[in-house]
């Protein structure tokens, strides 16, 4: 015959004892809203994460305290209401930026990391020179012609280089360029993206057409400047005609 053994009882609330009850869930719970809370209020309300300095890198034109002051971050701002990039617009509304970035970095800095604009073209204004970048900007002015920087020619008016695709076109041309061929190259004209003409030295007119295929236009001209022509329509390099 197989015998059977009770088991023991266990004692009353035991099993509660083990789980912690209902007191216990209420303190863990509680204690986690407080620190929640805690962690809000040094956010938001403390003085332990505000904004104490504000550091501008990468500006070579604009100085630090005018890119600062368009940033409008006020000193003791709490770092977690820092809105990035709203900061990063009002910044780029200077007319020399040409684009933003914009970092917090804890416990109380901010980092305005900025790209400049560079002078891509000379357009003839007045008795001096605006010098415009690619996107048709406005950078600054001259009373001479920059070396090395190429003569947008016939001169538009300014209001229209802004946005302007054959501005463009004409930057992204001479950016395409061997080193060799664009040290000749004296202006540039574009009435569309795709009218691009470069004017050399000597007096030589290059026809380059639109932006596409410059790696071939640029090996054919190398092969073609050694002619003695005077003009050469290379919008399409399939077909290069050379004449003069």
């Amino acid at each position: 015959m197989i015998s059977q053994q009770e088991t023991p009882a266990r004692p009353a609330g035991a099993a509660a004892g083990r789980g912690g009850g209902p007191w216990k869930t209420a303190f863990f719970a509680t204690a986690a809203v407080a620190i929640a809370a805690v962690a809000i209020w040094a956010l938001l309300e403390s003085s332990l994460f505000v904004v104490r300095s504000v550091t501008v890198t990468g500006s070579g034109d604009v100085p630090s305290a005018e890119v600062i002051r368009a940033a409008g971050i006020a000193p003791g701002t709490p770092l977690v209401r820092v809105n990035s990039a709203a900061v990063a617009r009002r910044v780029e509304r200077l007319t020399q930026i040409r684009s933003a970035r914009v970092s917090r970095h804890w416990p109380d800095s901010v980092v305005i990391a900025v790209t400049d604009r560079t002078p891509a073209l000379a357009v003839a204004s007045g008795t001096g020179f605006a010098l415009v970048d690619e996107f048709g900007v406005v950078v600054s002015h001259a009373p001479r012609q920059p070396p090395g920087l190429v003569l947008l020619t016939p001169a538009p008016p300014l209001a229209s280089l802004r946005g302007s695709p054959a501005v463009m076109a004409a930057a992204t041309v001479l950016g395409q360029l061997p080193r060799q061929i664009r040290s000749e190259v004296t202006a540039v004209s574009a009435t569309s993206p795709a009218a691009v003409t470069l004017h050399l030295r000597g007096g030589i007119t290059v026809v380059w057409g639109s932006t596409s295929r410059a790696a071939v236009k640029a090996a054919e001209l190398q092969i073609l400047i050694g002619s003695g022509a005077s003009f050469y329509n290379l919008s399409d390099p399939s077909t290069a005609v050379t004449g003069g």
